[in-house]
């Protein structure tokens, strides 16, 4: 029998969870780990940022969807690559946020979590979250994404 996998992820909620832990700031400024960052949790990788210059919300929005998608597009390819295909809808979301906030590369590293998810064992999973460097730099945020994953089902 073949699972037909829908499109189950509240994008609601997940852009109000980005938010919330982003914050928002439309000028560029240095985030937790120095890095020249602007709008919601955008990383000024292209070189037409200008310190001290406000941006426009709407523009700054458009930018949060594209990396959003970019993001969602990663963190499926991940779920995919896993065996994770059956993951409740939360945990889907807050994979795609640690996607969003560390890349597909700083996820996939996360080898333990990766092997509870497979197992739909989401208690494991948020133990192995906080297990990390992610969990040390950023630890408000992943103490309550991991709890968020740890009440799942």
């Amino acid at each position: 029998k073949q699972i037909i996998r829908r499109n189950k992820m509240n994008m609601d909620r997940l852009l109000a969870s980005v938010k919330k832990h982003e914050g928002y700031r439309n000028k560029v400024y240095l985030d937790t780990l120095g890095k020249r960052t602007v709008g919601v949790g955008h990383l000024c990788v292209e070189d037409f940022w200008e310190d001290d210059k406000e941006y426009e919300e709407k523009f700054l929005m458009t930018i949060l969807e594209h990396d959003l998608q970019t993001a969602i597009k990663s963190a499926k390819e991940l779920i995919a690559d896993h065996g994770c295909m059956d993951m409740d809808e939360v945990a889907e979301e807050i994979i795609i946020e640690m996607v969003f906030q560390l890349g597909k590369t700083g996820v996939s590293k996360f080898k333990n979590m990766w092997k509870a998810l497979s197992g739909l064992e989401y208690s494991v999973a948020a133990s192995e979250m906080l297990d990390s460097r992610w969990a040390k730099q950023t630890p408000n945020r992943a103490k309550a994404m991991s709890a968020e994953m740890a009440g799942i089902g």
